[in-house]
């Protein structure tokens, strides 16, 4: 079982700061994944420097739209950085008309990632929210005929969707998605946003956060699933200090 940790480079000083506090969780956290966010100036990759690949697998994340496959901007990147893990995802158009996009497949980019790379390992998302289940995994198998071999959900807020998706998702390296939500805003967003459905019992608190965490913890340590951390605006010793991470 591993655990990820997700850090947003919204600037130096903050993913400085949030790579210190990984620090403090001990050898529980095995891997870091840095998002790309159109909206901030450091690329997910120029993090990596700042990653001590001796301690933690470094996945920098890489939409889609950014690329064009013909031009080999990516696989410079990848060379240059000397990248051995990337997870691909799709990326949402921009918003006006201030950044150049592409019309590029996420689906032709992993294949043409893993043709040039045979040995990096590529990752891809998959959102529980989106297609339903059927569609979603159909889609995850999509990816995985293109050259996928690992999977990182969106988040999760509900047990038995959970375990809708370990029936079809054994045998495939996967981690489990979790956010916490602390305010009513942050849970309007995702509902608005990410068409999140909460179930009757949740609750934007520490409290529940924290319990429907460490029993996501042990259900993938049952089903051989991995977790992924993606906080957001969260004190994170509050948070963390009540994480079970021993469970490993």
């Amino acid at each position: 079982m591993k655990f990820s940790f997700e850090i947003v480079p919204r600037n130096t000083q903050a993913f400085d700061d949030q790579y210190q506090f990984v620090s403090t969780l001990g050898e529980s956290i095995s891997m870091i994944n840095v998002p790309d966010i159109q909206r901030f100036d450091i690329r997910s990759w120029e993090t990596g420097k700042k990653v001590d690949r001796k301690k933690h697998q470094f996945v920098p994340h890489f939409r889609a739209i950014d690329f064009s496959i013909k031009s080999g901007d990516i696989f410079q990147i990848i060379e240059e950085n000397e990248l051995e893990h990337v997870l691909l995802v799709s990326g949402d158009p921009p918003e006006g008309i201030k950044r150049k996009f592409h019309n590029t497949n996420v689906i032709d980019l992993i294949r043409s990632v893993k043709q040039r790379f045979p040995q990096i390992t590529i990752h891809a998302g998959f959102d529980s929210h989106r297609n339903g289940v059927q569609g979603e995994c159909m889609y995850v198998q999509r990816k995985i005929d293109a050259g996928a071999s690992s999977f990182f959900s969106q988040p999760f807020y509900d047990l038995r969707m959970i375990e809708v998706y370990a029936e079809h998702l054994q045998g495939i390296d996967t981690f489990i998605g979790i956010s916490p939500i602390t305010t009513t805003s942050s849970m309007n967003y995702w509902k608005l946003k990410n068409k999140v459905k909460f179930p009757a019992s949740f609750k934007a608190e520490y409290d529940w956060n924290i319990n429907f965490t460490n029993q996501v913890i042990s259900m993938a340590k049952e089903m051989n699933f991995n977790i992924y951390f993606m906080p957001i605006k969260i004190n994170l010793q509050e948070y963390f200090g009540n994480i079970n991470l021993s469970q490993v």
